[in-house]
């Protein structure tokens, strides 16, 4: 299985690439991506599945989650609303012509949807290899099982780690600001309100992690933020609800048939695409 995290690699493409927002060059730019990725890796990985975002049940949990990043993209001079009109219209088109599974879960973010479908291949009778394809380093935590590799479409290098149980750890207590989570010893207001927090020293993580008890250790209040942390960070606690959903939708959608590749390429007047067109099945 080759999981694509599909907002990032579009998003990140039109970022690093500084792309016109133009909907031929960024739908090109996403299908070209897709084609090579499923080329580099398809004799060993199999099938192409699209994990898309969706609203995330987190931000319920947590209202603070990922407020930076709402709010810097409105101060921005971006054209976010069209940027995300054309990579929703894209993802539709891939879901309708292109032979793989595209899974999108209402409350799910792509990290939720390739947490459980790498947790589903643990399951007996359903193992198989799986390579990630996204730069979010979130994703080490699932190397802990051995059938995980992770690819990094930003520095084209594979992205590894010799301890990922530790690896998570660490993260939980660092926390993380790109998604608005402070770190344990810093409050949930730390990043709206414009607080500092508080230092985080790799000696005081080795203290907790030779812990035999962690609210003892930390104290109430530390702990508690560890849980917090824990509960945004680690792909381990996504809701039950939320897991057996985004299961159905794998097990039940049906990818389009590969013939309908080629009058997408024509229709859409991807001339470059058409001649690689083996390279999409």
């Amino acid at each position: 299985m080759i999981i694509i995290d599909y907002n990032a690699i579009a998003i990140g493409n039109i970022i690093t690439q500084r792309l016109d927002i133009q909907e031929d060059l960024i739908r090109h730019m996403i299908l070209n991506t897709i084609r090579m990725y499923n080329k580099k890796f398809r004799d060993k990985f199999g099938q192409v599945v699209i994990a898309c975002d969706s609203s995330s049940w987190r931000k319920d949990y947590y209202p603070e989650y990922k407020f930076k990043r709402k709010s810097g993209r409105e101060e921005s001079s971006t054209d976010w609303d069209e940027i995300f009109r054309i990579i929703n219209q894209v993802r539709e088109d891939i879901a309708s012509n292109f032979p793989y599974k595209v899974i999108q879960a209402q409350g799910a973010e792509a990290d939720d949807i390739i947490g459980t479908l790498v947790a589903e291949t643990q399951e007996f009778g359903k193992h198989e290899d799986v390579m990630i394809v996204s730069a979010d380093k979130d994703f080490i935590q699932l190397q802990k099982y051995e059938n995980v590799r992770q690819f990094s479409p930003m520095t084209k290098k594979f992205i590894e780690d010799k301890n990922p149980r530790l690896y998570l750890f660490e993260h939980i207590c660092k926390g993380d600001s790109g998604d608005g989570v402070p770190n344990i010893l810093s409050p949930d207001n730390t990043f709206v309100d414009g607080l500092r927090q508080s230092p985080m020293t790799q000696k005081k993580i080795a203290s907790y992690i030779d812990s035999d008890n962690l609210e003892e250790t930390m104290g109430k209040d530390i702990y508690r933020n560890f849980v917090r942390n824990k509960k945004l960070i680690d792909l381990g606690e996504i809701p039950e609800d939320l897991k057996q959903n985004i299961i159905n939708i794998y097990d039940n959608v049906k990818p389009a048939h590969k013939m309908k590749v080629l009058n997408y390429l024509i229709k859409n007047r991807m001339k470059m695409l058409i001649e690689s067109i083996e390279e999409f099945y």
